[in-house]
C-alpha cells in the first residue's frame, strides 16, 4: 500500500512540474529530497550506533536486568495474569526500560520476544489477551526520558538546542500512557 502512496505522490508530482512546462523542477526536487535523505541517515546512524553501543553496555553489566528488577513490582500490577518471575515478565521490563531511555529501536527485539512468551501463556491462541493488549499499549505509549532520535533531527536540522523539547517529551509520553492504561483499565472490566 505504501508502494501506491509513494507512486501516486511521484506521478502527481511530475504532473505539477510538466503542466508548470519545467520538467527539470521535479527531477531537481528528487534529487535534492534524495541526497537529504541520505544526509539524514548517516546522521542518525552514529547516534543510533552510540545508544546501541550503550544499551549492549548496559545488558552485558547488568544494570539493565537491575532495573527491570526495580520495575518488576510495578510490572506486576500491570499485568496481574502474568506469574511471578515468568520470562515474559522480564521481557516485558527490558523492552520498558530501553523505551524508557529513547532507543526504541533497540527495545522491539525484546518487545517482540516478550510478545511471543505472552502468546505462549495465551488461553485463545487466536485472540490477543489482556497482556498482550497491554504490552502494545505500553510499547506504543511508551515514557521516554530522553527522546534520542527526535533530538538527532533536530540536531541535524540545525536547531540552536536540540535537547530543548526534552521536558515535554516527557510530560507528553507520561500522560498518553497513562490515559492509554486508565482507558485500557476501563474496558478491561466491562
Amino acid at each position: 500500500m505504501i508502494n501506491i502512496i509513494w507512486l501516486l505522490m511521484l506521478v502527481c508530482a511530475m504532473a505539477a512540474a510538466i503542466r508548470q512546462g519545467d520538467i527539470g523542477l521535479f527531477t531537481d526536487g528528487v534529487l535534492r529530497g534524495a541526497s537529504q535523505a541520505v544526509e539524514l541517515a548517516f546522521s542518525l546512524v552514529g547516534v543510533m550506533m552510540l545508544w546501541m553501543g550503550l544499551l549492549a553496555l548496559l545488558e552485558q553489566s547488568g544494570l539493565l536486568r537491575r532495573l527491570a528488577g526495580l520495575l518488576s513490582p510495578l510490572l506486576g500490577r500491570l499485568f496481574p495474569e502474568l506469574p511471578p518471575g515468568s520470562p515474559a515478565l522480564q521481557c516485558i521490563a527490558l523492552n520498558f526500560c530501553a523505551n524508557l531511555l529513547g532507543l526504541g529501536n533497540a527495545a522491539t527485539p525484546f518487545g517482540l520476544k516478550a510478545m511471543g512468551e505472552l502468546q505462549k501463556l495465551n488461553p485463545r491462541p487466536d485472540t490477543a489477551s489482556n497482556s498482550m493488549i497491554t504490552l502494545l499499549l505500553l510499547n506504543t505509549s511508551a515514557v521516554t526520558l530522553l527522546p534520542t532520535t527526535i533530538i538527532a533531527l533536530r540536531s541535524a536540522a540545525g536547531a540552536a538546542d536540540p535537547a530543548d523539547i526534552v521536558p515535554c517529551c516527557v510530560l507528553a509520553s507520561l500522560g498518553g500512557m497513562l490515559v492509554g492504561l486508565i482507558v485500557h483499565a476501563v474496558i478491561r472490566r466491562c
